[in-house]
C-alpha cells in the first residue's frame, strides 16, 4: 500500500507584480494557512516518509513550514525543478522515481499541474485550492505502477473547509 498526499502551494503574494513568478514568496494568509494545514495532517496522524517539492519560492516556505509541522528532516526534502508548472506527465514520472522504501509520499507543487494529476488518478475535485490536500491510496509495491486503476480516495481537505 503507498500513500500520496498532494499539496498546493498557500497562497502566494502579489505585492510585487514585477516580481519573476518563481520567486514569488508566500502572502500573510499563506503563512497562516500552511501551518494550519499541517497540524490537520499531525491531528490525523498523516506523515511523510519523503517529501518532494517544486522549487519556487511560495512551494518551499509550504514544504518547509509542512515539515517542521510534522518533525520530517528539512535536509531529507528533494526540491525538484520538474515540479515547477510542470505538466501531469512530469509531475507523473517524478514521483515515479520514488523509492520503494517510501510508504507515504507527500507532493507539494502547483496548478494546473496538480489538479491534471488528480484528475488523471480519477480524482473527482473541481480545483484544488491554495494550501488544499488531497489523498490517495494506491494498492501497490512500487511507485511507478501507480494509475487511476489502482487510485483510491483517502482525503481532501484545504483552508476554509473548516
Amino acid at each position: 500500500m503507498k500513500k500520496l498526499v498532494i499539496i498546493r502551494h498557500a497562497k502566494s503574494s502579489w505585492d510585487d507584480p514585477f516580481l519573476n513568478d518563481h520567486e514569488r514568496p508566500l502572502a500573510d494568509r499563506g503563512l497562516r494557512d500552511a501551518p494550519k494545514m499541517a497540524k490537520r495532517l499531525k491531528k490525523e496522524k498523516i506523515y511523510p516518509d519523503a517529501i518532494i517539492s517544486s522549487d519556487a519560492e511560495r512551494a518551499k516556505t509550504t514544504t518547509l513550514i509542512t515539515a517542521e509541522s510534522l518533525d520530517f528532516p528539512t535536509k531529507k526534502i528533494d526540491f525538484r525543478k520538474d515540479l515547477y508548472h510542470g505538466s501531469v506527465n512530469q509531475i507523473m514520472s517524478e514521483i515515479k522515481k520514488t523509492g520503494d522504501n517510501v510508504k507515504t509520499l507527500f507532493l507539494v507543487g502547483h496548478n494546473p499541474g496538480l489538479n491534471d494529476l488528480i484528475w488523471k488518478l480519477g480524482g473527482e475535485i473541481d480545483n484544488l485550492p491554495t494550501a488544499g490536500q488531497f489523498g490517495l491510496k494506491f494498492d501497490i509495491k512500487s511507485w511507478d505502477e501507480i494509475s487511476a486503476k489502482n487510485a483510491k480516495f483517502w482525503f481532501f481537505d484545504y483552508p476554509k473547509k473548516d
